[in-house]
Order: structure tokens, then sequence, then C-alpha cells
């Protein structure tokens, strides 16, 4: 499937220009997950996202590209989750759309399938919603590759420290009970958090991986509240994330630290369980207080009549900014310009003034929020202030 698409301004602009002196287009290729199991982390992370920047971005005119202004126009197709098809519409996107620049897939796996293309083409890769410790490989291996979610290990030491807190409160003991998603988001960070926690003093009395994709996961948190643990965390994406979460409440599972990784920020994920999910921790978080924040949060609902998601949302709306001010900077379309713009400069964006160093912008990320209030603010991140202090659950009211 292949959709173009153009902003409301760019849409009449390409009805009214009538001479042959109008500037071509940029052309921007995405593959999107529109179905399958990944759709659901793609329709609120990354496409909302999209159609806000172009539109912003053609309402205005277009880029600035030397002298021109040149309108922003869309390729994408959907590869129905799957990474080869994934594969397939990338390739066909840099040889046969010839867009002038792509756009990162939603996920970690996504991500790494997608490099090697977008390196073979010459494509910056602003890879945002991929949490990997092998950024130092991938960027020798791939030099136009950056990252800006952070690493497992970063991800794994702000659920440890926020368990910490908690436990030196008396709030929690030392088990925990831990599943995965069977991918490589859900490995790398099991992996990471089976050498961090237990060196931490924690008890791992429950360990469990299951498929993504998985439909029925009541065995999985049975098994969990079986162990009787203080904490239960899941490395989970979102389908299961939700399902976990139900399962928990059906079973009652009462502890006092309970995590789950992606979706955990979406607002669907309050408006289905709704107070129940008060003191319920996860993957990201933001902190509301920053100006910027407030300004993106507010344009982002404006366009889409809801809130964005507290988390990866804005950072990748902050990697869309970083293109749209490097294409500016390098007043060209080259994509090695383009790059090594990238490489040298600092850009204002919706979470803050960002730059890359070795490619990652590791060095000021979120890494978990908790649910209170009917907000889910940050309690833990690298280099970036929180928005307050975790607290423990208390049951599923």
């Amino acid at each position: 499937m292949r959709k173009l698409f153009l902003g409301a301004t760019a849409l009449t602009a390409a009805l009214l220009a009538t001479t042959a002196f109008a500037a071509d287009p940029i052309k921007i290729g995405r593959v999107v997950h529109m179905t399958g199991p990944a759709a659901g982390g793609d329709a609120v992370s990354h496409t909302p996202n999209v159609k806000l920047w172009v539109k912003q971005v053609n309402d205005r005119g277009g880029l600035k590209v030397g002298d021109e202004m040149r309108l922003i126009e869309m390729v994408e197709y959907d590869d129905k989750s799957n990474p080869a098809e994934m594969i397939k519409a990338v390739q066909r996107l840099a040889t046969q759309d010839d867009v002038d620049f792509l756009l990162s897939p939603w996920g970690t796996g996504f991500n790494a399938a997608a490099a090697p293309i977008f390196a073979k083409y010459g494509y910056p890769q602003i890879s945002v919603t991929n949490i990997t410790d092998e950024i130092p490989e991938l960027s020798e291996r791939f030099p136009g590759m950056f990252f800006t979610l952070g690493s497992t290990t970063g991800f794994v030491e702000g659920l440890r420290d926020t368990l910490n807190k908690l436990r030196d409160s008396g709030a929690i003991g030392n088990k925990v009970a831990m599943v995965n998603v069977a991918d490589s988001f859900g490995i790398e960070l099991a992996a990471v958090a089976r050498e961090l926690l237990p060196a931490a003093g924690y008890e791992i009395v429950f360990d469990k991986s299951y498929p993504l994709g998985t439909a029925d996961l009541s065995p999985v948190v049975k098994g969990a509240k079986a162990a009787e643990p203080d904490a239960f965390i899941a490395f989970s994406y979102p389908p299961d994330t939700f399902a976990l979460t139900e399962q928990a409440i059906i079973e009652d599972l009462n502890v006092g630290a309970f995590y789950t990784a992606v979706a955990t920020a979406f607002p669907a994920y309050a408006g289905k369980f709704g107070s129940k999910i008060e003191g319920n921790l996860g993957a990201g978080g933001v902190n509301l207080d920053q100006e910027a924040m407030k300004a993106y949060r507010a344009a982002f609902t404006k366009h889409n009549d809801g809130p964005p998601e507290y988390w990866a949302a804005a950072t990748y709306y902050a990697g869309l900014q970083v293109l749209e001010q490097a294409i500016e900077g390098a007043g060209t379309t080259d994509r090695q310009a383009v790059t090594d713009f990238i490489k040298a400069n600092e850009f204002d964006t919706a979470i803050g003034a960002i730059s890359f160093d070795e490619h990652n912008e590791s060095r000021h990320y979120w890494t978990v929020g908790q649910w209170k209030d009917g907000a889910f603010n940050a309690v833990a991140g690298v280099g970036v202030p929180v928005g307050m202090e975790p607290v423990a659950k208390d049951g599923w009211n």
C-alpha cells in the first residue's frame, strides 16, 4: 500500500502553482506499521507527529533550502509489522521512489533491520524508538545512524534506582517477578536486568519470556503471582502492556511496584483502566513543567483533538525537528551534507536543546514514569530533571 499526503497548505499551493518556477517538493519516505502487532505503537508515537510536523512545515510555506521554499511530500508503505516487508519497502522507497530522506521505523528491531539500507544509500537515520546498548558498534558500522531515546543499561539503571527508592522507604521488599516480550527490545532489557537487579540485592523469583503477539498472557501473570513478588516488571510492547495490566487486575496481583514498558505512557492506557493504574510505573515519562514540552503538547493536542503520549512521541517529534533544522542549516537536500550538519550542531527541540556525541544523544532522556493524578510524569532519567519522586502502588482501586 502506498500513501501520499501533503499538508492542507501544500495541497492549495500545488493547485495554485501553474508556472514552471514552482520548486519541487522534498520527498520523504516512511515505512509504517499500519497493521500487525506493532501498529499500536506506530499509530501513537510516530504517525500523528509526522502529520503534525508536515502540516506545520507546509503551512509556513515549506522548508527553506537555499533560496527556495520547498513543500514536503510524504510517501508511505504499510509493512504489516513484518521485518521482511519493512526491508522491501525501505528498499523500494530508496530505489524506485527515490525519496530525498527516510524516516526511521518504529521499534528497536525494525531500526536495526533497516540500518543497512539507510547506510547503503546514504540516508541519515535518526533512530528514535530504539533502545540498545549497541550504540557504539552500530554508530561505527552505520555512520549516518543517530540515537535519541537512550541505552538499554540506562533504562534498567533508572528502573533499579526507582525500585531502590521504594525499597528504602519500606514500600517493597527484594523479590521481583520479571517477564519480557521475546524480541530484541525485551530480550536485551531482560538480560541487563538479570545482571543489575541481583547486584542491587534483588531476588528474581519469576523470569518468563513470551512471543511477540501472544494473545493470552493469563498464565504469565498467574505464574508471577504464585511467586509472591514485591515488584512486577514487564519489558513489554503495547498489546502485551494492556493484556498484562488487565490480567494483573483480574488476578489482583498485589505488588508495591508494577512496571510495564511501551504503551504505559499512552493516553489510551489511562482511558482503558482509569484510576486502577494509579501508581503504575512504565518506560519513559516526560517532565510536564518544561516550557518546550508544554508548547509541543499544546500544538499536538490542538491538531489531534487529544494529547500525545508521555514518552517517545515528544522525542520522535524532536527527531523530525532535527531533520528540518539540518536540511535548512545545510541549505541542501544532499544527504551527506545534512548528515554532517546533524553531527556538528545543536538543535532546539520539544525535549530541549540536543546534540549528538558520537551519534548518541544519550546524555538527556527519561527512563521511568509513573501515573499519578491522571498524568504520567518522569520519576527517573539521565541528565534531565524529573517531574516527581516515585510512590508505592496501593492496590487496584
